[in-house]
Formats: structure tokens, C-alpha cells, sequence
């Protein structure tokens, strides 16, 4: 398809005329400000953290799991597993009811919804020795609550897990380019490991070499593609790609965090904000015209209303419970200070925003014309990462010079890794969720039984369909749904806290309220859609999504209301923290 841009062209009647450059300033103030802003006004007023509070990883250091890391490390870590493919994927497909629509809830939310959500759930797990969100559930909602709230979170990360490694896997094949940088950048990580932490070398000094060894890394693959052969030891390539990326997740998710995790994590956010600041700068130089309708009035045939619909199709880079499970799950285990929650939580949701803002960049602007766009939205659930990777290496090649290919072995090499982290930091945290419940139950497990359980179900579920793996998409349909409706669990847990701390709770009801109203209304639409379709295994997932989910959320509002009217506890901002514990970062 020819993409190549030009600004002033109008051949549409619906065309906006909007200039990409216009989108690019106003969206990135608006989040800029956000941090500045709003994070500080959360930060003292609301969460009010503590420079004194002694956090798990320090009270708890163990060397594994629970370490005292350096912020803009742990920084790394945190928005690298949260952004994979999902902010990408939703906002590219949201575009299809208008850049408008899209535009406004990416931004609005992620400076009043996630970054309250994120920055809250770090700090809720902190203040309770690095507790999970699920264990946090039944500590204030009940053991009823907790254990329908772990469901949630189990299926949440099953979608994760396993339609991320379809996502990569069909990458691999289809950009055989980025295989190279793909696997190449574990090397690097694994080293940069060693370095920061055996080696004593400085951050900056590492950030350089890891960033121009994964550069040139992508300039080896772009002019050495691995093309597997249709099948590799009986399998086809894409089955292949899904095995090894499985082995390998489940292989990094029980190595020590700071060997591979912190540091791969931590040159992919490099990457990302490199790898954006070269769409972003692209957008400046060559100023493309929003080609997309504001507002979409010729939707394809069977195209969902746009709300609620809206409002769990762009999950990831709005607000996302899988967010929550990240910061009580690995993040809060690697805190050295609690006032460093603010930068990894909540600047981790403005990397993300900033992130699906150039989906929505790239998927409106980055095509010639209104009828090549049309062309590839043609259907609901068209576009996703494949229009990202085509408008943004449009944009790129037209304001950089950057060749098509070269722009998109970038493009799809950011794609690959994030959803990479994403999905073996997922099977870490469905690990915890194994190990949880099967406490709860009675029994132990250790680590290497309860990740052959989680990969067993993750496998289980993506080739259960057939060979080529394409299974792994068969809950997809529900995963923005659970996912904002876990985003508006995870909020009704720390209003709890809140309220029982005397502390400010709007910030955290006004999101609250309107994600469960919204996740709830979605889920009763899709069990319509799901039951004319005669899709009875979803339709069987969206009944007991939505049994455990208004179960919580009654509960929840009891506890609410009793914590309400109730005396708030002594202020425990400073018993919390009070052993006495030394700091180190690396």
C-alpha cells in the first residue's frame, strides 16, 4: 500500500484536517502536567508517601524477589511489563469510532484514572510488606471477596499469557527482521545485569552501551532476516515462536529480578522512549495530516456501540488492572524509597499513555489518504499492531528519511519486546496467584511446580484449538472488559484503605464509580453478543466474570460504608516503617 504522506491533501468529506503535530503538543502537555501536577498533589496530600517508611524491599531482602532497586531501574521494570502489546493493540482499533473519542480517554485517563490507579495499588502493597492486590482483598473486603478477586486476576493474566505470545510469535514470522534484536536484547540484558550489579558501573554508563548494543542489534536485523522454514520439528513456524517464547518466560520468570528482569526491562524503556521520541520528532518534522474522521458517522456493518465499548477496548494506556497486578506483584517487592512510587507508578502510566498516543498518532495520520484507511478499517477489530507498524514507518520514512524497512524493524522490534516483558513478568505474577491460592487451599508449592502449572494452562489453553496456537485469542474478547473491571477492584480496595486512614477518597471514587459502571454495562453486552453468537465457553467466562465481580464490588461498598462511618484509624504513616532498616540502591 502506498503510504507516503501529504499534509494540505483533503479528498474526504468526513476528513478532519486535524495536523498530527497539534495532537502530539496538547496530548503530551496534558500528561507532562499530569506528573508535575496532580502526581504531587497524590503524592502529599492523599497517599502522603514517606521518605522514613522502611519498604518490603528492605525489610524483606532476600536477593530474589524482594530488592532494594534504583528508581529509574525499577522505573524500567515497572513500565515495561505494564506497556506490551495492549496499549498498542486497543487505541488501534479504537480509532475505528474516531481519533476523537480516542484521543480524550487515553489522555483524560491516564491523568485522572491510571496514574491514580498505579501510583494508589504501589503504594497499598508497600505499606503491607509487598502483599499482592489479591491478598490485600482479603485483608479488607474479606476472604470471600478475596478469593472471587483472585479468579479475576488468574483469568486476566491467562489472556495475557497467552495471547501475547500468539501476538509476538505472528510478528516473529511476519517481521522476520526484528527476530535478531528479539532474542538478541536477552543477551544484552543479562549483561547489563552483571554490570550494574557485579561490576558496580555506573547507570549512565550503562545506559549507553545497552542501548547502542540493542540499536545495533535492529540494524543486524534488518539486513539479516530469520525466516523459519513452514514447519520446525513438526511444528509451524508460528507454533515453533509460541513454544520458545513460553520456555523462555517460564525460565526468566523464577530467575533473581535484578539477573534479568530489572535490566532487560530497563533498556526496553530506553527503547520505547528512543523508539518515541523518533515517531514523536517524525510527527514534528513532517507535520502529517489526521487522515481518520474525528468522528467516525460511516461505521462498518456490526461495528459495538461506542460506549461502553470505548472504555475497555483501549485498556492499556487509558487505565488497566493488569497495572495493579504489576505494582503489587513484582514492583512494590523492589521499592528502596516509598516517595519513588510517584515516578515508577505513576510516570510508569504517562509512558504508557505517551505510548498509545502514538497509536492513535500513527493509525490516523499515518496513511496517504481516507480511503486507505478505510481500507484497512474496513471491519471492527481491524488495524492493531499491523497499522501501527505500517502508518508509523510511514511517518518515520517521511520525516526522518529512515528507510520503510529499517522503520519498520523498529517499530515492530519495540512491539515484540514489550509484549515480550509483559508476558514473562505475567507468568511470574500467575505463578504468585498459583502459590496463593493453593495456600489458601491448604498446601504448598514451590516455585518450579506452580510455573509448570501456569504454563501447562497457558499452553493448554493456546493450542487447544489446533496446532498453529491460535487458541490463545479465544478469551481475548474478554480481556478489556476484566481488565478495566479489575482496574475498578483494585480502586475500591485502596479507597478502603483510604477511608480508613481519614485520608482524601475522591480522587479515587470518581474513577472507581465510572469504571465499574462501565465494565459491568460491557459485560452484560458482550453476554448478549456471546449467546447470539453461541459462543458458550465466553459466554460461560462473562457469567462468572460478572457473578465474582458484583460480588466485590457489594462487599466492597459495605466495608466502604462501615469504614465511612467508623473513627479513622491512628495514622500509621509512621508505625508502618518504623523498624529500622538500611537503604542501598544500586
Amino acid at each position: 500500500m502506498d503510504t507516503q504522506l501529504t499534509p494540505t491533501e483533503t479528498l474526504h468529506p468526513d476528513r478532519s484536517d486535524m495536523n498530527s503535530v497539534v495532537l502530539a503538543v496538547v496530548g503530551v502537555a496534558m500528561m507532562v502536567l499530569g506528573y508535575v501536577l496532580y502526581s504531587r498533589f497524590l503524592a502529599r496530600r492523599v497517599y502522603k508517601l514517606q521518605d522514613s517508611f522502611v519498604t518490603p524491599a528492605h525489610e524483606l531482602d532476600d536477593g530474589v524477589d524482594y530488592v532494594p532497586t534504583n528508581k529509574y531501574v525499577l522505573w524500567g521494570h515497572h513500565f515495561t511489563s505494564v506497556a506490551g502489546a495492549a496499549p498498542i493493540v486497543g487505541p488501534a482499533i479504537a480509532v475505528i469510532w474516531g481519533w476523537v473519542p480516542a484521543f480524550l480517554w487515553v489522555t483524560i485517563g491516564t491523568v485522572f484514572f491510571a496514574g491514580v490507579h498505579d501510583l494508589g495499588a504501589l503504594w497499598a502493597s508497600s505499606r503491607h510488606k509487598g502483599k499482592s492486590i489479591g491478598s490485600l482483598s482479603g485483608q479488607y473486603i474479606g476472604h470471600r471477596g478475596r478469593n472471587l478477586f483472585l479468579v479475576v486476576i488468574f483469568l486476566v493474566l491467562l489472556m495475557v499469557n497467552a495471547a501475547f505470545a500468539v501476538v509476538i510469535s505472528g510478528l516473529l514470522v511476519n517481521t522476520p527482521t526484528a527476530v535478531i534484536p528479539t532474542w538478541g536484547a536477552i543477551v544484552v540484558a543479562l549483561l547489563i545485569g552483571q554490570a550494574i550489579y557485579r561490576l558496580k558501573w555506573s547507570l549512565p554508563l550503562v545506559s549507553v552501551i545497552g542501548v547502542a548494543a540493542l540499536y545495533a542489534l535492529i540494524l543486524v536485523g534488518d539486513r539479516f532476516p530469520v525466516v523459519l522454514p513452514e514447519t520446525v520439528l513438526g511444528l509451524s513456524a508460528n507454533a515453533f515462536w509460541i513454544v520458545v517464547l513460553f520456555l523462555y518466560a517460564g525460565v526468566a520468570s523464577v530467575l533473581p529480578v535484578w539477573l534479568l528482569l530489572q535490566p532487560r526491562d530497563y533498556i526496553n524503556g530506553l527503547q520505547l522512549f528512543i523508539a518515541l521520541g523518533i515517531l514523536y520528532g517524525a510527527v514534528l518534522i513532517s507535520a502529517p495530516t489526521v487522515v481518520a474522521p474525528a468522528f467516525n458517522d460511516s461505521l462498518p456493518e456490526g461495528t459495538p456501540s461506542i460506549v461502553p465499548l470505548l472504555f475497555v477496548t483501549i485498556a492499556c494506556g487509558a487505565i488497566s488492572g493488569f497495572h495493579g497486578i504489576v505494582a503489587s506483584g513484582t514492583s512494590s517487592k523492589q521499592l528502596d524509597k516509598e516517595p519513588d512510587a510517584r515516578f515508577v507508578g505513576y510516570f510508569g502510566a504517562v509512558g504508557e499513555g505517551l505510548l498509545a498516543l502514538g497509536a492513535i498518532i500513527a493509525t490516523t495520520a499515518g496513511f496517504r489518504t481516507i480511503a486507505d484507511w478505510e481500507a484497512v478499517y474496513s471491519a471492527f477489530g481491524q488495524g492493531g499492531v499491523s497499522a501501527f507498524i505500517e502508518g508509523g514507518a510511514a511517518i518515520v520514512n517521511q520525516g526522518l528519511g529512515i528507510p520503510d524497512g529499517l522503520s519498520a524493524t523498529i517499530l515492530a522490534t519495540m512491539a515484540i519486546l514489550f509484549a515480550a516483558t509483559t508476558m514473562d513478568t505475567g507468568i511470574r505474577l500467575q505463578r504468585f496467584v498459583v502459590q496463593e491460592a493453593a495456600h489458601i487451599i491448604g498446601f504448598s508449592l514451590n516455585k518450579a511446580l506452580a510455573t509448570v502449572i501456569v504454563l501447562a494452562v497457558a499452553m493448554g489453553l493456546t493450542f487447544g484449538a489446533g496446532g498453529d496456537g491460535s487458541g490463545g485469542m479465544l478469551i481475548w474478547p474478554l480481556f478489556g472488559t476484566t481488565n478495566q473491571l479489575l482496574a475498578g477492584l483494585t480502586l475500591s480496595i485502596i479507597a478502603v484503605i483510604l477511608l480508613r486512614k481519614g485520608r482524601p477518597v475522591l480522587p479515587v471514587l470518581g474513577p472507581l464509580v465510572f469504571l465499574l459502571v462501565m465494565s459491568v454495562y460491557a459485560l452484560i453486552v458482550q453476554m448478549g453478543e456471546f449467546w447470539a453468537a453461541e459462543n458458550w465457553l465466553l459466554l460461560v467466562l462473562d457469567v462468572i466474570i460478572l457473578i465474582a465481580a458484583v460480588w466485590v464490588i457489594f462487599e466492597s461498598a459495605i466495608v466502604m460504608s462501615r469504614a465511612k462511618k467508623s473513627p479513622p484509624d491512628l495514622d500509621e504513616d509512621v508505625m508502618e516503617g518504623a523498624a529500622p532498616g538500611k537503604r542501598s540502591s544500586p
